[in-house]
């Protein structure tokens, strides 16, 4: 009985921490990231003071049958409240959500390019790796856009290439506004 109430446990358990990583929030350009977003614990072996975890994924779906090949895709942006946290004792706490909110933002700018790529791909023999090639290069650049954001901004640190930055990724998030979600 007692096996049967520890297994009855561990399953809501494993449930709850299942759910709770799989929980995403799509990019949206009226809402914007809240710190109560920010759901897992913080990493106290790291230097800096929050973490954002997003990224970007396809569907696509090929056809033929109407004669002409046609091919449809969905890009998202996501973040993922489960893998990302925030620690309690934060100085500027509005600067910092700002500095976690553009990593989302050059996650949704990489869902953009995406969306070009998959739009201007002409069909070819090896879809499936074609789109994937596309994707990996995209993805690619995506990490280490986000690699060299927080190296210029010694993670938010460097106020001057913080604003520097946000004015960039907002330049090119309009210069791509054709292909937003």
């Amino acid at each position: 009985m007692k096996s049967t109430g520890l297994l009855i446990c561990y399953l809501f358990f494993f449930r709850a921490i299942w759910a709770q990583e799989q929980e995403k929030i799509k990019w949206q350009q009226e809402r914007q990231l809240t710190w109560q977003d920010f759901k897992a614990e913080p990493d106290t072996t790291l230097s800096y003071s929050a973490n954002t975890n997003s990224g970007i994924s396809y569907t696509w779906n090929y056809s033929t049958a109407t004669g002409v090949p046609i091919l449809e895709h969905e890009v998202f942006t996501n973040f993922y409240p489960g893998r990302s946290w925030v620690q309690e004792d934060i100085n500027e706490r509005d600067y910092l959500l700002g500095h976690e909110q553009l990593h989302f933002d050059i996650s949704e700018l990489h869902a953009r390019k995406l969306r070009k790529a998959l739009a201007e791909y002409e069909i070819g023999r090896n879809i499936r790796q074609d789109l994937k090639r596309i994707y990996n290069r995209i993805e690619s650049e995506r990490v280490e856009m986000q690699n060299r954001f927080d190296k210029e901004t010694s993670h938010s640190e460097n106020r001057d290439a913080e604003m520097k930055w946000r004015e960039f990724v907002s330049l090119e998030l309009k210069k791509l506004e054709n292909y937003s979600s």
